[in-house]
């Protein structure tokens, strides 16, 4: 069936070619969108001035001497009427177009009979011939994994797919301008790393050919950020691409997007109502309810966290039983210092650090913590998770001693904060995984 599809496009591609029309041109022509011709269509209607629109066939209804198509151009569709006596080559439009095709017409707005906002086409350019049929329905939504495999076809068979996105891409957008508005400045950090850190994750690992030297893709861009600080700016963030080599689920994707940002003479408290401001601008007013660490263990795990000999389990344990049960906007605080590396411990106690996270609907969208400074206390630290590394634990933070080195010529009191941001938007369009706010999720190749 679908060999022959194919052959019959193949046959009037070939067919438009002996007419001498190029199939796939380089230009196009100036044209107007058909969201703003929709618009302004009572003026244009009235004048009757001719317009150019372009966009891709969606129907078409062949009635003899008239063929009636549906054009869409990513802003809106219209109605394109198309008459023998007064559209030139008619017959090889009608005999060559399929739906799918982009072209471009030229013509005079009308409404026709049944009030339908339309253009009558003079004349008819190919843009670009499909060489496939669009399915009718799409049959992705029976397969999950095809429709994040042809994402293309989602979107065109799915609006409310391609309006996501759409809403991700504003997202995007305004949590710069926020910070750009707050006098942060954007900057770039390696991807390509000698040493991973920055978070407890497994890292993927390369290797530079003419360097002769192993390198990690980035689990985080934290410790460039902090030698930022160190080298005089204050207010600095970064927005880009993540990788971890770990599980993949409706929160995880081993390759994301991550906002972090730094702040130079601030700490966690202050920078919590930052957050509350930054994630309300992009979710709308939130009441979001603050617990501590412990707190919430005791609550919902129903353990003393300070009886706890093993630290380092804690948060397998708070990932398993307590991060799930806080659906409403929760703000976590006060974590334990042997899962967080990188926090200022609280003066009142040295095992507790001064480190927050934002929490919706059981998934983490925003962590961040005072900065630790102190270069003698983050050897220490750094020491600690290395000897976990050498025991096996491919996770942990490794021992940086160029970041050590920056630190010894020192960083001023800052606070730092990360926002996942394909978390986020699934929070923000009302989404169950992160595969559908990401465009083109990781997936298994096809045997």
């Amino acid at each position: 069936m679908l060999s022959r599809i194919l052959k019959d496009k193949f046959g009037r591609l070939e067919k438009l070619r002996k007419a001498g029309v190029n199939p796939f041109p380089a230009r196009v022509k100036k044209h107007l969108s058909i969201s703003s011709v929709l618009k302004d269509f009572p003026s244009l209607s009235k004048h009757q001035r001719p317009i150019y629109v372009v966009g891709r066939i969606i129907s078409r209804r062949d009635q003899g001497k008239l063929l009636f198509i549906d054009l869409y151009d990513g802003t809106d569709k219209i109605q394109i009427f198309a008459a023998k006596k007064e559209l030139s080559k008619f017959d090889l439009w009608k005999d060559t177009l399929d739906i799918g095709d982009f072209i471009g017409v030229k013509g005079i707005c009308f409404k026709t009979k049944k009030g339908e906002k339309s253009i009558r086409a003079k004349s008819l350019d190919i843009l670009a011939k499909s060489l496939r049929p669009l399915p009718d329905t799409w049959f992705g939504l029976k397969d999950v994994e095809e429709r994040f495999r042809k994402r293309y076809l989602d979107m065109l068979m799915n609006l409310e797919v391609k309006e996501s996105f759409d809403k991700r891409s504003k997202i995007v957008r305004e949590m710069r301008e926020f910070l750009w508005k707050n006098d942060f400045i954007e900057v770039e950090t390696p991807m390509l790393q000698p040493i991973p850190g920055g978070a407890l994750a497994e890292p993927f690992k390369t290797h530079h050919n003419a360097l002769g030297q192993d390198f990690y893709l980035r689990i985080a861009p934290e410790l460039y950020l902090k030698r930022l600080l160190v080298g005089g700016f204050n207010k600095v963030f970064e927005m880009g691409r993540i990788f971890r080599n770990e599980g993949m689920d409706r929160e995880h994707n081993p390759e994301f997007t991550m906002l972090e940002l730094y702040w130079a003479y601030q700490d966690y408290e202050g920078l919590i109502k930052f957050t509350e401001k930054l994630l309300n601008n992009v979710l709308g007013k939130k009441k979001w309810e603050k617990i501590t660490y412990a707190e919430a263990f005791k609550k919902y795990a129903k353990k003393d966290l300070s009886k706890i000999k093993d630290k380092a389990s804690v948060d397998d344990v708070f990932k398993r039983e307590v991060r799930s049960k806080l659906i409403k906007p929760t703000i976590l605080c006060d974590h334990p210092k042997a899962i967080s590396p990188l926090a200022k411990s609280k003066i009142d106690n040295p095992e507790i650090t001064e480190r927050f996270q934002f929490i919706i609907g059981g998934v983490e969208i925003a962590n961040g913590f005072s900065e630790l400074n102190d270069p003698i206390d983050q050897k220490e630290r750094m020491e600690y998770q290395e000897s976990l590394f050498r025991k096996g634990n491919k996770e942990v933070t490794r021992m940086d001693k160029d970041f050590l080195e920056a630190l010894e010529y020192g960083m001023p009191p800052a606070a730092g904060l990360g926002v996942g941001i394909d978390r986020l938007v699934v929070i923000a369009t009302n989404r169950d995984s992160v595969k559908e706010s990401i465009i083109f999720p990781t997936l298994k190749s096809k045997k």
